[in-house]
């Protein structure tokens, strides 16, 4: 049924065109030069006809339009030809002129033709004009891939957690458009972290996540091992889920008439608004030119009253975006919940360009009101016109998350399946810091969390802001490390071994001490995790290592090449391939199946390069 619809407008289209040098002669014959027998109505009818007929009844006009016109033609007598100099102007007529000189043009070369019953010269078709695409305007933050780094120099490594998403949504859209994603866009750990995986979680919510670290070889190099980090934040059960204060900041400005912007944004928040109990608490707050409020604080249980706010939003105007933050922010303290979540949802294709739109003030003004208890999330919609950097800025300095919506199955993903760790933080400002053992490990390197990199000395600094860890959220960290005693590539320094006073080293058999730092929602002081890496984590090879493991190494390895790092050259997309599909494993909402479609595009778009 779908391809009968799809196919009624082009054959339309194609039964109109023999009709159309019937219409242009009708026009023709209208003009001062004109002087022979009109059209016949039965064939301007019989257009008028065909152009809104049923696929069914298509074959059956055209024919009778078709013998109406051959009769008309028979009857018509040899006209006067035009002058000379009208059809020098006609004949001339550029590509892409009015389309009534189109279609004078075209009649003239047919009186021409009759008139003078000679072989006149064949015009040629006018050429259809050329369309420039628009310029992409997407402002991404521009990054270099993590260094190796010599353990005997900087044994410690820190970042901020990251549970973002939007890296890999839109890695996908440029594949499934043909294109090989920019470099800066693919950030590995938003890759990694993109998919659901089976790491065991914390028995209860006393202790926020649990971390299981694991050490296997690396496949793409058989010298080198990965320390495998994997984290899970406890489930938030139904019954415990806090009330929530929900506000969407929704961009109506003129960038956004697009169908996948403003209208999958409609169909992404009525999805979520399914989701939310009836104590629940929505706003809506537009922006456009200027601000606007289009729904007052109500109640998730006036279901009805919010969907037909979201419903009524229309595009058009420039971007006031700081304005919009502001309302958003007013009418998430008044309606605030105590000890509930008090987050505003900002969707947007980023484009800020009305009012305050530096990206350091945006971050002041977001961390002022994230110390308030109002966090922060971000929806990016659309191509051309996205401002990546400013997502991240505000989303990471907001405690909250930013993803990218491309399609309606990633609306359904983000704010349906995974709205539990999207909405309930189980722990913020959440920090890990690895100090790697030089009497095992030569050097390391941290794949991807690039962007939230951390000082040494922020682990322990509680006013540093960090990422959080959503109710069931897993986050994933992997470190390439290359053994002691296996070949390097940094030069050992000459009096740089570590030692203790005794003369030896301290827990020689330990890989590394991991330490994770958090905080409680509600808290402000940090309690600290950690855990020794030993003998005890080692997986014997890489395919003894968990489905889940493999298939997150994979997912590294594909967002390493599509950067183009070095370290992979000799490791193609074809074993990537291999890697991911023999880790596939369970694929209920097959994340995973497309992920492999992946790999082959972006294997099929590099073969050239």
């Amino acid at each position: 049924m779908q391809k009968k619809l799809i196919a009624v407008p082009a054959l339309a289209g194609l039964v109109a065109l023999p009709i159309a040098g019937y219409t242009a002669l009708h026009l023709l014959q209208e003009q001062p030069f004109a002087t022979g027998r009109q059209q016949p109505q039965p064939v301007a009818d019989a257009t008028d006809e065909v152009a809104s007929a049923p696929h069914a009844e298509t074959k059956t006009l055209l024919e009778s339009a078709g013998e109406q016109a051959e009769a008309a033609d028979a009857e018509m007598q040899p006209q006067p030809a035009p002058s000379a100099a009208m059809s020098e102007r006609l004949l001339a007529a550029p590509a892409g002129a009015p389309a009534k000189a189109l279609a004078e043009h075209s009649a003239v070369a047919q009186l021409n033709h009759r008139t003078t019953m000679q072989r006149a010269p064949v015009v040629p078709p006018m050429p259809e004009p050329l369309v420039s695409p628009e310029p992409n305007r997407d402002r991404i933050g521009n990054f270099d891939s993590n260094p190796v780094r010599s353990v005997a120099e900087q044994p410690v490594s820190t970042f901020s957690v990251d549970v973002d998403t939007a890296s890999y949504a839109y890695v996908r859209r440029s594949l499934k458009e043909g294109v090989l994603p920019q470099a800066d866009t693919v950030r590995v750990e938003e890759m990694i972290n993109y998919f659901p995986y089976d790491w065991k979680g914390p028995e209860s919510a006393d202790t926020p996540f649990n971390a299981d670290v694991s050490v296997m070889p690396a496949p793409w190099n058989s010298a080198h091992r990965l320390m495998h980090v994997a984290i899970k934040g406890y489930d938030v059960q139904p019954a415990e889920k806090p009330k929530a204060n929900l506000v969407f900041l929704i961009d109506v400005s003129g960038s956004m008439n697009e169908p996948d912007k403003l209208p999958l944004l409609q169909s992404a928040f009525r999805m979520l608004v399914n989701r939310l109990e009836a104590d629940d608490t929505v706003s809506i707050v537009t922006y456009a030119g200027e601000a606007g409020t289009v729904l007052e604080p109500t109640k998730a249980s006036d279901k009805a009253k919010i969907l037909a706010a979201i419903d009524t939003l229309q595009a058009g105007g420039s971007t006031a975006g700081e304005a919009g933050i502001r309302e958003a922010y007013r009418l998430a303290k008044q309606s605030f919940v105590e000890g509930g979540v008090n987050r505003v949802m900002l969707a947007t294709d980023g484009d800020f360009n009305v009012g305050q739109s530096d990206d350091s003030e945006l971050k002041r003004l977001v961390e002022g009101e994230r110390k308030a208890g109002i966090f922060l999330s971000v929806l990016g919609f659309g191509r051309g016109n996205l401002n990546d950097s400013m997502m991240q800025t505000i989303a990471q300095n907001g405690n909250g998350t930013a993803a990218y919506i491309d399609t309606l199955a990633e609306a359904e993903k983000v704010l349906v399946q995974e709205s539990a760790s999207t909405l309930f933080p189980i722990a913020k400002d959440v920090k890990i810091q690895v100090e790697f053992n030089p009497q095992k490990v030569a050097e390391y390197r941290l794949i991807g969390y690039e962007t939230r990199a951390l000082a040494r000395e922020d682990f322990n600094n509680d006013r540093v802001d960090a990422g959080d860890i959503g109710s069931g959220h897993s986050v994933t960290a992997i470190y390439e490390i290359t053994p002691k005693g296996a070949e390097q590539r940094i030069d050992d320094l000459r009096y740089g071994e570590a030692s203790t006073d005794n003369g030896g080293v301290a827990n020689a058999d330990e890989y590394a001490f991991v330490k994770i730092r958090y905080k409680l929602p509600d808290q402000d002081v940090s309690k600290l995790i950690t855990r020794p890496v030993t003998a005890a984590d080692d997986v014997a090879s890489f395919d003894a290592a968990s489905a889940d493991q493999r298939f997150s190494v994979a997912v590294a390895a594909f967002g390493q090449k599509l950067r183009d790092e070095g370290g992979l050259d000799g490791f193609g997309y074809d074993r990537v391939s291999q890697l991911a599909a023999a880790a596939r494993g369970e694929d209920p909402f097959g994340y995973r199946s497309e992920f492999l479609s992946l790999i082959r595009l972006a294997e099929a778009l590099s073969a050239g390069n």
